[in-house]
């Protein structure tokens, strides 16, 4: 298939065009720079990030100047190829679960071969075999054995680049000038090596990208014409009927209208608690329907449902990237030139080729670059298996440090599914008067306060009016015409100034919400609304208190009597009558402070104050766009206890990725150090330079193991 004719992603906002272009050919960050440089250089391209591990290139752009044609020339021109993924490659094996057995094989081979180099420099049968074979003969064996890496060395260098090989090739030649060309066949083995140690590396890292990608089902069952016919999910429309049978994967997200069904949600939740679905119900796609079948009426396709939504962040997590990995791709580039003047140096002072040699080929700058997102990507992948969706590594390395915890009340640290309690009329109001203007006024807001007013109009049999002018107030509560009258319904900011009964007084003493109820102006009565703290809260709390986190505050919109209720039963501060620009004064009041801030809220009306935080968690984001578009990391169930934990991933991967640097630049300032002096000889040098790759995918690789159960980070 021709490149210009992929089907790329596309999107155009204000005359500029967003798209995605698959690229082939990737195995490091040298990679990922020559195809941004490539694609920069087109006119008209505005702007380009090109992900290692998703393979693709998103670029944006104006169409009338540059199309894809042209993109995917560049970026055949700079020695890659566009092309489809091949999604799912290499069956549905977990990172983990393939990695260790790879790994053990390679280092047994790997050490066999090493062991051979060894006896065979210890005794010198190298130079004895370079004395023996004809020179012409061993020179063809290393032509065509390095001629892959001789072919993209080539290609770079006409493009005026040089990468990590560019070294090594020159090391290998370095030999084959002093007439070592059995020594230089061991290198160019080495830099083979190396380079499949690099591809098996960043492959792993996909692999948890793709596992996921191969959970979503590629066909559905879909009512048409009065017949079953079963079509790619791609051409399912929104508002079709789906027809899913027992233990078959529901392909789209929809609402069930008729049958029944054990659902299980581990792919979108992580819970692996069944649950039961029936008409009005809504299920996800990628979920399997372990017992029973459902007939769904279909609202999202494709990218455009929950798990195509996980997928996508996922995919796109590469582009927020922590600091400690821009400060490592920093070093990369200035390592390569460092490299150079070490090499030449020692060519200068020791006047030895081939210790000169030895240095440029120890040097292994892709593993700098790789050291901090194959760890933060596997931390991600397996977090999406559990129900944690993280937007990318600067946000685990912002948690890791967190050092200020705000959280939202209502729906947060609540059910979010609260009750009428109390309906309190006055001035000669009847109760059924209040609830009536109250619910009616409320019929189109999607507040969990005004569920809670409508459902008490449900029970008690009374009818609503259509409200008109209709108005939303965030942190405040809404305003409308009903019946001719003019109705408010929220806080005490909401009504006129006065003094309310002692009753309210007591209601606000008991930590119940209230709603005041204003008709034409005048307060007509209060609602008391009671939410249930959710369970699991106060042993989240705990847990984060046991990592260090002594700073955890209550930010609520609700009176100061109800906050102070539930800020006493958490044994945390609070601060009350918030609005939701309010919020965002507090997250700003401790950034200026120096504090790293996470806000927890549910991502509704703590949206902004969510997007303001360091870290922005979202409970039960499943099914909810504006909590995952809000949110830094959205959890996909309602579950406190998943807070700790992406605490405790975060943790974790800093020391991994800590480590792993630490150990890369230890490992390879030993290297140039022992070649600069002429202490490791250059087969050696090319054995160490694949080894560091192999360290970080084993390293990281440990994160996608369970985490045992502890108390602190």
């Amino acid at each position: 298939m021709h490149p210009l004719r992929l089907p790329a992603t596309e999107l155009t906002v204000a005359g500029q065009r967003t798209i995605e272009v698959p690229i082939r050919g990737m195995d490091c960050a040298d990679c990922v720079v020559h195809v941004e440089r490539a694609i920069a250089a087109l006119p008209g391209v505005a702007l380009v990030h090109v992900s290692l591990t998703a393979e693709k290139a998103v670029v944006q752009l104006d169409p009338h100047r540059v199309d894809l044609s042209a993109i995917a020339k560049a970026v055949e021109g700079a020695g890659y190829s566009c092309a489809p993924p091949e999604v799912g490659r290499g069956g549905t094996t977990p990172l983990g679960g393939f990695t260790r057995p790879v790994l053990t094989l390679l280092g047994v081979v790997f050490g066999a071969v090493l062991f051979v180099v060894v006896v065979g420099e210890w005794f010198g049968l190298f130079e004895a075999v370079t004395r023996r074979v004809p020179w012409p003969l061993g020179l063809t064996v290393v032509l065509a054995g390095g001629y892959p890496v001789f072919r993209n060395v080539i290609r770079a260098a006409i493009r005026k680049q040089v990468t990590a090989h560019t070294l090594m090739t020159v090391g290998a030649l370095a030999a084959l000038v002093v007439g070592q060309w059995a020594t230089a066949a061991v290198v160019v083995f080495f830099m083979r090596v190396g380079d499949y140690a690099e591809r098996f590396t960043t492959e792993r890292a996909r692999r948890a990208v793709k596992d996921l990608t191969a959970m979503a089902p590629q066909t559905a069952r879909v009512e048409r014409d009065g017949a079953e016919r079963e079509v790619p999910v791609g051409e399912v429309r929104v508002g079709e009927t789906v027809v899913v049978r027992p233990g078959e994967k529901i392909p789209v997200d929809g609402e069930a209208i008729a049958g029944h069904a054990t659902v299980d949600q581990a792919t979108i939740t992580g819970e692996s608690m069944p649950v039961e679905a029936g008409p009005g119900t809504r299920v996800f796609a990628a979920t399997i329907a372990r017992l029973g079948g459902l007939r769904l009426r279909t609202t999202h396709v494709g990218k455009d449902t929950t798990f195509g939504r996980v997928i996508r962040m996922v995919e796109d997590a590469e582009a927020h990237r922590a600091n400690v990995q821009r400060i490592a791709d920093k070093f990369s580039a200035y390592y390569l030139p460092l490299v150079v003047s070490i090499a030449t140096l020692t060519l200068l002072i020791r006047r030895d080729s081939l210790a000169t040699a030895a240095v440029l080929v120890v040097a292994c700058s892709c593993s700098f670059a790789l050291a901090t997102p194959i760890a933060m990507l596997a931390s991600i992948g397996a977090g999406a298996r559990r129900g944690l969706l993280i937007k990318g590594g600067r946000y685990l390395e912002a948690l890791a440090r967190a050092d200020v915890v705000l959280i939202d009340k209502t729906g947060t640290l609540t059910l979010g599914r609260p009750q009428i309690t109390d309906v309190l009329p006055l001035n000669g109001a009847s109760g059924e008067d209040v609830l009536v203007l109250a619910a009616s006024a409320e019929r189109y807001s999607e507040h969990p306060l005004a569920e809670a007013v409508r459902a008490a109009a449900r029970e008690r049999g009374l009818p609503l009016y259509e409200p008109e002018q209709f108005e939303a107030i965030p942190g405040i509560g809404v305003r409308a015409r009903v019946d001719g009258i003019t109705v408010t319904v929220g806080s005490r900011r909401m009504v006129p100034d006065g003094s309310p009964p002692r009753v309210v007084a007591d209601l606000e003493a008991q930590g119940k919400t209230l709603l005041f109820v204003a008709r034409d102006g005048a307060i007509t009565g209060v609602l008391a609304a009671s939410d249930t703290l959710r369970p699991e809260v106060p042993a989240a709390l705990a847990a984060i208190r046991a990592l260090g986190i002594r700073q955890i505050e209550l930010l609520t919109g609700d009176n100061e009597r109800t906050a102070a209720a539930m800020a006493q039963r958490l044994d945390v501060v609070y601060r009350a009558g918030l609005l939701p620009e309010d919020k965002i004064g507090v997250v700003q009041q401790y950034q200026a402070q120096g504090r790293t801030v996470v806000m927890i809220g549910d991502g509704v009306n703590d949206a902004p104050a969510l997007a303001q935080a360091d870290v922005g968690i979202a409970m039960g984001a499943a099914g909810s766009d504006v909590a995952v578009e809000a949110a830094h990391i959205a959890l996909l169930r309602d579950d406190w206890a998943l807070i700790p934990e992406v605490w405790q991933i975060a943790r974790r991967t800093m020391r991994v990725v800590k480590l792993n640097i630490g150990f890369t630049a230890a490992y390879n300032l030993t290297g140039l150090t022992l070649a600069a002096l002429g202490i490791l000889p250059l087969v050696f040098a090319a054995a160490a330079q694949s080894l560091p790759d192999l360290g970080i995918l084993g390293n990281s690789a440990r994160l996608l193991r369970p985490m045992r159960a502890r108390t602190a980070g």
